[in-house]
């Protein structure tokens, strides 16, 4: 409303209501399954286990890639996503990122890995530490159990569960 004076009387005068109010617009989303793989019956209950089943996953990849395995209640596999590919050094991995495929696929667990493709070393480096304790915590605020982060080359493996979650 508007008020205008003329002639030292007031009078209101209505504002015409703009023809297209905001909307604020909806979205859904969805996880798009891009494909099979025959995924073991029995659950994941060991790094090995994981690291086995993962592990074919990087094979033959000159870069760093980060991804995320999520498990059912029983710990039986649901899906694999990957989170992010990098460079030969380094995979920028964001937490938001990580959560919202566990979340869509209503993952009860999980198990992150990520390969070092520019040698067999699979020493976690100082921001992988630190990347997995905020994934930690991440995981522990939204209930989603994080089961193990591994590390893997192409014939040896680092478990952050096995080693007792150092620096994480």
């Amino acid at each position: 409303m508007a008020i205008h004076g003329s002639q030292g009387m007031l009078k209101m005068i209505r504002q015409p209501k703009p023809r297209h109010e905001y909307a604020v617009p909806r979205y859904r989303v969805t996880l798009v399954r891009e494909g099979r793989a025959t995924a073991p019956s029995s659950p994941l209950t060991t790094s090995v286990a994981a690291a086995a089943i993962l592990r074919p996953l990087f094979a033959g990849l000159d870069r760093e890639q980060f991804l995320v395995c999520g498990l059912d209640a029983k710990h039986a596999i649901i899906g694999v996503n990957v989170v992010s590919i990098g460079s030969l050094t380094l995979a920028i991995v964001h937490p938001r990122e990580v959560f919202k495929p566990l979340i869509l696929m209503n993952a009860a667990a999980w198990i992150c890995a990520h390969n070092h493709p520019s040698g067999g070393d699979p020493t976690p480096s100082p921001e992988d530490r630190v990347l997995t304790s905020r994934l930690r915590q991440g995981a522990d605020l939204l209930g989603i159990s994080l089961l193990d982060h591994l590390v893997l080359t192409d014939e040896r493996c680092y478990s952050f569960a096995d080693q007792g979650w150092p620096g994480a």
